[in-house]
């Protein structure tokens, strides 16, 4: 009896065995982690897609943009290459993104109609399924941030407005002044849109369509990432639309539409016109057609953004990161500001061009 006792203790601990505790709190799977020498992980980033032209963009600012893509990039692989999350790496590489002026995102984001800033994010944690969201925040320093906290000490999924606001006050994230969030190159876009909105044909309601802005530079950031314990994660934040009004939202927010992850199949960040990619729900999307297609990453991604939603008007782009540590990052515009970096190829590759 007592040898039989001894057993069913030893096969309990087994078991314990295939878990880990992280320091988020949350109780991490270890099962799906790569048992050869060294785990697969890895880290994408993007900050957004357009119409970008190495004509048009001088060498200065083109370093610029690289310098903080790579920063970015560096900085999330390092927190995943350490041991921690890649719930972590994702934040980690969102917040800098979002105290860059260059992203429309945190302190590059874009004015809306009134001329502040409303700002959105969300994050989602692929071996959980728990995720967070804001939407329209007039305050807070880091967005993403804020979405973090609802989703490690709320109960629900997304908080919107003053609410937003107030709770992250209370979680004592970094609040700002509306003006931090303003800079002269955003109020020069929102300016050049207004001057255009007024020439737009009677009976239009003075809104240009959304097929009308590609001229206009898709602003977003996010971040996917692989650790090694093969847990998935994904993020996104942005400031939405040059020249939105009445209260509008994305899809960067919106969970299955700008931002998903799972660790069966996929994490995915979307950029683009948010319209769209909500109304196809891109980032689940892509990841279903892997889980119920038995699609590869590229092809489930490519499949979405090109005979998908291009068809449709649909413009933008992903990066996404599956399960073994395979990057994608299709865009169907002249451009899109991106990186990855993974235990196979560790030195940062930012890209912002078509055909690199």
């Amino acid at each position: 009896m007592f040898r039989y006792s001894i057993q069913f203790i030893a096969t309990v601990i087994l078991c314990w065995v295939g878990f880990a505790f992280k320091p988020n709190g949350f109780l991490y799977s270890n099962l799906g982690m790569n048992n050869s020498k060294e785990a697969n992980f890895g880290i994408a980033i993007h900050g957004g897609a357009g119409v970008i032209l190495k004509q048009n963009m001088p060498d200065t600012l083109e370093k610029q943009y690289r310098m903080e893509l790579t920063a970015a990039l560096t900085a999330g692989y390092a927190v995943i290459e350490k041991g921690g999350t890649s719930l972590d790496a994702v934040q980690t590489a969102i917040v800098l993104l979002e105290n860059s002026p260059l992203f429309n995102a945190g302190k590059g984001a874009v004015l809306t109609n009134s001329g502040t800033a409303e700002l959105d994010a969300s994050i989602m944690d692929g071996a959980t399924g728990k995720a967070g969201a804001v939407g329209g925040l007039k305050t807070v320093k880091n967005p993403i941030l804020a979405a973090r906290k609802v989703m490690d000490n709320s109960p629900h999924v997304m908080m919107v407005s003053a609410g937003a606001d107030a709770f992250a006050k209370e979680q004592g994230l970094e609040i700002v002044t509306p003006d931090y969030f303003i800079t002269p190159a955003r109020q020069k876009s929102l300016q050049k849109m207004q001057e255009e909105e007024k020439k737009a044909p009677p009976g239009t309601g003075g809104f240009i369509e959304l097929s009308e802005t590609a001229s206009y530079k898709i602003g977003t950031v996010g971040a996917v990432a692989l650790d090694k314990y093969g847990n998935l994660a994904a993020g996104t934040s942005t400031g939405g639309m040059t020249n939105k009004r009445y209260g509008r939202v994305g899809d960067s927010p919106i969970i299955g539409a700008g931002t998903f992850a799972a660790n069966r199949t996929c994490a995915v960040s979307a950029t683009g016109h948010g319209e769209f990619f909500i109304r196809n729900v891109v980032a689940y999307d892509i990841a279903a057609l892997m889980e119920y297609a038995a699609l590869s990453l590229t092809e489930a991604a490519r499949r979405v953004i090109f005979e998908k939603l291009l068809p449709q008007g649909g413009t933008g782009g992903v990066i996404a990161i599956d399960n073994q540590g395979n990057i994608t990052m299709p865009f169907n515009t002249q451009g899109m500001y991106r990186g990855m970096m993974s235990v196979k190829h560790p030195k940062p590759q930012v890209f912002i061009y078509q055909n690199q």
